[in-house]
């Protein structure tokens, strides 16, 4: 399914919208401000994202650019009154992949979404979140977006996506705990997919020094959970 991410503060516009694209079969969820987009991009990469220009906690050009350094294949589109020539192109020069200028047609919009996914395929699929740590499964990288706010962020940590250098078995080991974010996953399992189907068959321990290291490279990271006696899961600090 189509899973939108709308950062629109005017709750009559975002109604209207929310409701048409789901009509269609998308599924849309609203963010009245900037704040809540970022929260809601860290825990889940949506499809597409549709961006006002104006929001009540900044401009959408400064989330527009944020979403680039870390998703960039994410396809976003501004939906703004800002319809001067300057703006569009500034739209563009921040990132953007379509631009639309309010008023407009709900029947052109979801018209242009599905062009432009055409275009783009379904890039969600390439990413996975997880308490800021993004994984790009094409690219087989691994980057750390430090959450000022969260528990998991040190104070000298910046907003921007870091990457994070990690061995084959680490990588392994947080693919496939992500791949299963929200459920507990025993050391035997692990053991398993990560090793064991490579035919590299090792003993209990070699998890225990991987997990650790994993750990320390990510900074401790609160998404990461230990379940006592029976193995890991990835969620959502809380």
């Amino acid at each position: 399914m189509i899973e939108i991410y709308y950062v629109e503060d005017d709750p009559d516009i975002a109604r209207a919208v929310k409701g048409y694209l789901e009509n269609k079969g998308l599924r849309v969820t609203v963010c009245a401000a900037l704040s809540e987009a970022e929260q809601a991009l860290r825990t889940h990469v949506p499809t597409c994202v549709l961006l006002d220009w104006n929001m009540p906690d900044g401009q959408g050009d400064s989330l527009c650019r944020w979403i680039r350094r870390t998703w960039k294949e994410l396809p976003v589109i501004f939906l703004t009154v800002r319809g001067d020539t300057a703006d569009i192109v500034s739209g563009f020069q921040n990132g953007a992949d379509d631009y639309v200028v309010k008023p407009f047609e709900l029947e052109v919009l979801y018209s242009r979404i599905l062009a432009l996914l055409r275009r783009t395929g379904d890039a969600a699929k390439q990413y996975l979140s997880c308490g800021g740590i993004v994984i790009d499964r094409e690219r087989r990288t691994v980057s750390c977006h430090w959450d000022k706010t969260s528990g998991d962020c040190p104070p000298e940590s910046s907003d921007q996506g870091e990457e994070v250098s990690l061995s084959v078995s680490e990588y392994e080991l947080l693919l496939y705990l992500m791949e299963n974010k929200g459920r507990t996953v025993t050391r035997e399992k692990i053991l398993e997919h990560v090793w064991d189907v490579h035919g590299s068959f090792v003993n209990d321990n070699t998890l225990t020094v991987t997990m650790k290291r994993l750990r320390d490279k990510l900074r401790q990271p609160r998404c990461l959970k230990t379940v006592r006696s029976v193995g890991y899961r990835m969620e959502e600090g809380l």
